[in-house]
């Protein structure tokens, strides 16, 4: 191991699901004696730990963790909150010459959280309305009226997600611009080099099957059960989760077991994709091949990176 290097403020370990983002963040933490901070929207859930693939504290290996674990099932997700969360921690990490290492593959919540942005309001009436609206046509009809008003958020935000579709039809309504005009540009806020995990499609789908897999054998089913006596099915958030989401269907008996396992395979493969594209839109990102075989080099190569930041 090396000695501890002097590190840009803020490092940011970005990338799909399965890309091997945490093991990194772990990582870089110990090199540059940093400690990390959850950039994965659903890691913030509490009792959301194997269908998450939530670090045990074994594979934390000492590293302190934070942002894990604060919001109960029921609480809506807050881009906002969590952007004045974040930020707390980093400048607390920064004030103790520790290096904060965000690692996650929300990709609003990482650049909401090291770029300028200010997120609109809401409105508890139009957002009343909205959903009211959502309630009774259904998303595919306010996804429709979202592309004629804004086309590159239809394109981001998938047709069934009616909680980001009203979001996005809230803000056009009150801020009278586009959804994607509020989304932050490369005006950053923290002196940030972001790390992006890279591993091939076929490589990458494999990781995400044989995840789900694990996710099954090692109690995903009876994890949803329990988080469903406590609230998860009236989350609105959490309820969408990947894995959760389909397992609460077969509760429900809308499907069977073996098709929820599909189901949750072939959605998480697809919002890899859509995490993937995200990222790659940026073009501070410096990627590294996060393959099976460059495992070793992984480190190694993240850590020139840092290097090279600090001499540039």
């Amino acid at each position: 191991m090396r000695n501890a290097l002097p590190a840009p403020r803020v490092i940011a370990v970005v990338g799909p699901t399965a890309a091997g983002k945490s093991d990194l963040g772990v990582a870089l933490a110990q090199h540059l004696g940093g400690e990390v901070v959850n950039a994965d929207s659903m890691q913030l859930y509490r009792g959301m730990d194997i269908g998450t693939a939530k670090l045990t504290m074994a594979e934390r290996q000492g590293v302190p963790h934070h942002l894990l674990d604060i919001w109960d099932v029921k609480e809506a997700a807050s881009v906002a909150e969590y952007q004045r969360l974040a930020r707390a921690e980093i400048d607390r990490l920064l004030a103790e010459g520790r290096t904060p290492v965000l690692v996650g593959g929300s990709g609003l919540y990482i650049k909401g959280t090291i770029d300028a942005m200010d997120f609109p309001g809401t409105d508890p009436a139009v957002r009343a309305r909205l959903e009211g609206e959502l309630a009774e046509l259904g998303p595919g009809a306010l996804h429709a009226r979202l592309a004629a008003a804004d086309p590159a958020a239809a394109r981001a935000i998938l047709p069934g997600n009616g909680r980001r579709i009203v979001r996005a039809l809230e803000v056009i309504e009150l801020t009278g611009r586009p959804f994607t005009a509020n989304l932050p540009g490369e005006e950053p806020v923290y002196d940030a080099l972001q790390i992006g995990v890279d591993v091939e499609r076929p490589e990458l789908d494999e990781r995400i099957t044989v995840r789900v897999d694990r996710m099954w054998e090692a109690g995903l089913v009876d994890e949803v059960r329990a988080l469903e006596r406590a609230g998860l099915r009236d989350g609105r958030t959490a309820s969408r989760a990947l894995g959760y989401q389909q397992v609460l269907a077969f509760l429900a008996g809308e499907c069977d077991e073996e098709a929820a396992r599909t189901e949750t395979v072939r959605a998480t493969k697809r919002f890899a994709r859509r995490q993937d594209s995200w990222f790659r839109r940026d073009s501070r990102v410096h990627w590294l091949s996060g393959a099976a075989d460059r495992r070793a080099e992984l480190t190694e190569e993240a850590l020139a990176l840092v290097e090279r930041a600090i001499t540039a």
